[in-house]
Formats: structure tokens, C-alpha cells, sequence
């Protein structure tokens, strides 16, 4: 797989389709095979972005390739691989509802089967740290530890992960959608029912097991 066309691609994905805005969030993927970390540039345009212009390092953070800085949120993407080695990639979005609850330091619930069967646990919003810092990626680390798919940063955005790019983005849609949805219910003057324990871990095993073709 060519990694540094993955990330260039997943940059423009994240912009046209609303996952943030400018030059804000970030993208990381690793290669199974090397154990190397593909990741974004720091502050560089989506669109204009060039193969040339993805950092390769491993997981100590040494880089192997690239001449550009790699983003602030370099630390924070290898900390989620260190504590969670079944993940291969990494998008740190900016989107709007799930950013609303992270200015509130709320918990988005599992009050939707695909947020069940995606997120894997409630969307917790970490405490606040700079940008960039180390404390900004411990609290996240420790977030994710608990084997979520998501959390928030605190008046910040969402750092979404999964076994692939695909799987990550697709985390990364999931929690937008449970986002608006939550949000929209509290303006109402609802209140959401979350789903059971039980129902979440039969969600669960449902996709695992039973949803889908079975590949011959």
C-alpha cells in the first residue's frame, strides 16, 4: 500500500467532507508491516499537500523520511499506537457537533446501534491541555486505554481511531452523526435513552460476527 498517498488522500477527505476546517485536525497511519507511522505535516493545506510532504517515523518518533515538521499532534498519535497496537490509524477531526460537547465537557452517549457497534464506548471528553503538549497526549491516551474508538479534547475536537483508515473515518462520521443527533434532542428539551449494557455488547458481536459477506 502506498501510505503517504493514504494520508494525502485522507487530508482532502477531511476537509471536503466537513471533518474540519483549514489547516486544523491531523492524520497518522501505520504500517503493519515496518511498524513506520505516516503523518501529516504540520499546518500545511489538505489540498496542496504533496507525497513528499508526509513525515515516516517509528514509534519512538525518529524521523525516517520527510523534510517538513510533522504536526504538533505527533506525540499524541504514537501514544495511541503504544497503548493501542490494534490500531492503524489515527484522525484528529474538528468537527462542529462533536466539538460543541467537547466546549462542555460532556460524555456523547451510545444512543444509537451504529454509534454501539462503531464507537465500542461512550465518547468521553478529556481534561484540558494545550495543543501539542505532553499532557494533551497522556489524557488522551488514557482515554482511548479503555478500548473506545473516540474521544474529545476538551475545546478542542475528536481524535477517532481504528484498525484502518477507513475503519477510523468511519468512527470519525459515526460520532458527528450521535453528536447532531444528542445535540438536537437536548435543544428540543428531550431526554435520549441510552441503550443497555446488554443490547451494546450484542450490537457488538453482531458486526463482528454475524454483519456483513463472509469472504470466500
Amino acid at each position: 500500500m502506498n501510505f503517504k498517498k493514504l494520508i494525502i488522500e485522507s487530508g482532502i477527505k477531511m476537509i471536503d467532507e466537513g471533518y474540519t476546517i483549514e489547516t486544523w485536525g491531523n492524520i497518522s497511519a501505520r504500517d503493519t508491516q515496518t511498524g513506520n507511522i505516516y503523518i501529516t505535516p504540520s499546518g500545511m493545506n489538505y489540498h496542496t499537500c504533496t507525497e513528499d510532504d508526509v513525515i515516516v517515523c517509528n514509534l519512538n518518533g525518529d524521523i525516517i523520511e520527510g523534510k517538513r515538521k510533522p504536526t504538533i499532534e505527533k506525540d499524541l498519535h504514537l501514544g495511541v499506537y503504544r497503548v493501542r497496537p490494534e490500531v492503524n490509524a489515527v484522525v484528529h477531526t474538528h468537527p462542529i457537533y462533536s466539538t460543541i460537547f467537547s466546549c462542555t465537557g460532556e460524555v456523547i452517549p451510545l444512543i444509537l446501534d451504529e454509534a454501539a457497534q462503531t464507537l465500542g464506548k461512550p465518547c468521553k471528553t478529556c481534561q484540558y491541555a494545550l495543543p501539542g503538549t505532553p499532557e494533551l497526549a497522556k489524557v488522551c491516551c488514557d482515554a482511548l486505554m479503555d478500548g473506545g474508538n473516540s474521544c474529545l479534547l476538551q475545546s478542542h475536537g475528536a481524535v477517532c481511531v481504528g484498525d484502518s483508515m477507513e475503519a477510523a473515518f468511519k468512527v470519525a462520521k459515526v460520532l458527528e452523526v450521535t453528536a447532531e443527533i444528542y445535540y438536537r434532542i437536548k435543544a428540543s428539551g428531550g431526554k435520549p435513552i441510552e441503550l443497555s449494557q446488554e443490547d451494546i455488547d450484542a450490537m457488538q458481536y453482531f458486526v463482528k460476527h454475524k454483519y456483513g459477506q463472509v469472504n470466500t
